[in-house]
């Protein structure tokens, strides 16, 4: 595409609208399921799936999404994307019972899996020229970035003074100006030659594999690592997914080609945003049952507190894609994003039942999000640089998807973590009236020191000199060498 146009700015606000609603209705929604859990009146394991049912979806199909923006045309699969993802909000947020949520709910992962890699795919080939390339996924990455923290704000505004219906249907309002947008500032597409003929080998093994480990670690975070449900399709997610890499190195047009993830800076930007998401959306899970529990905060307080959480990831995103990257590449700010990162958790480590907001929550959230914006802008731009133009749906989906996992495994084994420490705690302490708060809260210092640790490990990766196989060989969480005393974790590698 040529980039010298006047509608690409237009785009780059339709791509960042639709990659908004992908992202930030992963949090939406589940800071309103106690009201909606009351009012449809169904049980906890109906609670799980309303969360699962989203991520399952959306994680299983997003390589073939990919693929499909690859092989019809981009604006095609974003309109079918933004119209399917409306339809799906509108039916959850008219359900009568918990059948209905549900089935919206993977509705929603769906369209979702159609939406999100044909945004970022028509962002990577609309952008060329490095420096207007550079402040666009600086603005996409601050989105990104940002947008679970704006779920969990929107969803706290949205249930208290509305109902926890909109925060479904506050999905049509995102889905009509997305489609508008889409359709009197966005170009056609020529289809590429022989595009459509489908790998349904790897399309098969891909989304089962992907689904049963997102489900796997999914049950992790509620049913623990040694449930079956968790062991069983870990492991067995693994080894489909491995007959999958086999069935794509043979095949003729394959799902995803080696050559997407083995490029060595795209690979690497794969890895880090796995390893980014696991902090990241691990961290965002605990400090918010923080905030809500030690400190008391309302629903909508809490998403409030996560304000300048969101504007240092907007400032830092921006400013590093416009600026910082087109300087410097993007390891060095990934580098220096990731070690910012882990301050901001690191600081978190010392929250206590008597800490305020101001003095003890506000700086790490602010040096987290200058940090996290770092990583996102860079990264998101060096795994989609350079890719092959029939290769560019696949390769945006990679992004999506190591996000996807990242925060699958973060969610599940920081929860994990937490328990564990929590638990030793109580074994190691004599009774008393705030030992049960105390053990608690030790729990969340657990979390935010793994979630450093994390970023620590995104900070080894950049400046491993390794090629990308060598930096994913690597990547064992034998990282955390520092951690705090008392922190018994069994089970969970940290």
């Amino acid at each position: 595409m040529e980039t010298r146009q006047p509608w690409r700015w237009w785009a780059l606000a339709v791509l960042a609208t639709g990659q908004l609603m992908v992202v930030l209705d992963a949090t939406i929604v589940n800071i309103a399921l106690p009201a909606t859990q009351h009012e449809l009146g169904f049980s906890d394991a109906g609670r799980q799936w309303v969360v699962s049912g989203y991520a399952l979806a959306f994680g299983g199909l997003l390589l073939l999404g990919g693929r499909l923006a690859d092989a019809v045309g981009r604006k095609r699969m974003l309109l079918i994307g933004f119209a399917g993802f409306a339809a799906a909000s509108a039916l959850g947020g008219a359900a009568t019972g918990i059948t209905m949520l549900i089935i919206a709910r993977v509705l929603q992962g769906v369209f979702g899996a159609a939406l999100a890699p044909a945004a970022l795919s028509l962002l990577s080939v609309t952008f060329t020229d490095p420096v207007e390339r550079g402040k666009a996924f600086g603005i996409f990455g601050a989105v990104t970035g940002s947008g679970t923290a704006v779920g969990l704000l929107l969803g706290g505004t949205l249930t208290e003074y509305a109902s926890w219906r909109w925060c479904l249907y506050v999905n049509l309002i995102f889905a009509v100006v997305g489609i508008v947008g889409c359709l009197l500032k966005l170009r056609d597409e020529p289809r590429l030659p022989g595009g459509a003929r489908m790998d349904w080998p790897g399309v098969v093994t891909a989304v089962i594999g992907l689904v049963a480990l997102v489900y796997g670690l999914g049950n992790a975070s509620s049913g623990g690592w040694t449930a079956a449900g968790t062991y069983v399709f870990i492991l067995a997610g693994t080894a489909i997914l491995a007959l999958f890499v086999a069935v794509e190195r043979r095949a003729r047009n394959p799902l995803l080609p080696m050559r997407v993830v083995l490029d060595r800076n795209r690979g690497g930007s794969y890895l880090a945003l796995t390893i980014a998401g696991a902090a990241i959306f691990g961290a965002f899970l605990f400090l918010t049952y923080y905030l809500v529990g030690v400190l008391g905060f309302s629903a909508i307080r809490a998403g409030l507190a996560f304000l300048p959480l969101i504007v240092g990831i907007m400032a830092s995103a921006i400013t590093s894609g416009m600026r910082l990257t087109p300087r410097f590449g993007p390891r060095p700010v990934v580098t220096a994003g990731a070690l910012i990162a882990a301050g901001g958790m690191l600081y978190l480590t010392r929250l206590g039942l008597g800490s305020a907001y101001a003095p003890d929550v506000l700086p790490g959230l602010l040096v987290a999000g200058l940090g996290m914006g770092m990583i996102f802008s860079p990264t998101q731009n060096a795994a989609t640089a350079g890719a092959r133009p029939g290769d560019a749906g696949v390769a945006s989906a990679m992004i999506n998807m190591a996000q996807q996992i990242g925060g699958a495994i973060g969610t599940a084994l920081l929860t994990s973590v937490a328990a564990s420490a929590t638990a030793g705690y109580l074994d190691d302490t004599t009774p008393g009236p705030q030992t049960a708060a105390l053990a608690t809260v030790h729990g969340y210092h657990a979390v935010f020191w793994c979630s450093a640790g994390f970023f620590l490990r995104c900070f080894r990766t950049c400046v491993d000199d390794q090629g990308c196989l060598g930096r994913v060989a690597g990547a064992s969480l034998s990282w955390l060498d520092a951690r705090p005393p008392r922190v018994r974790i069994a089970a969970s590698g940290c």
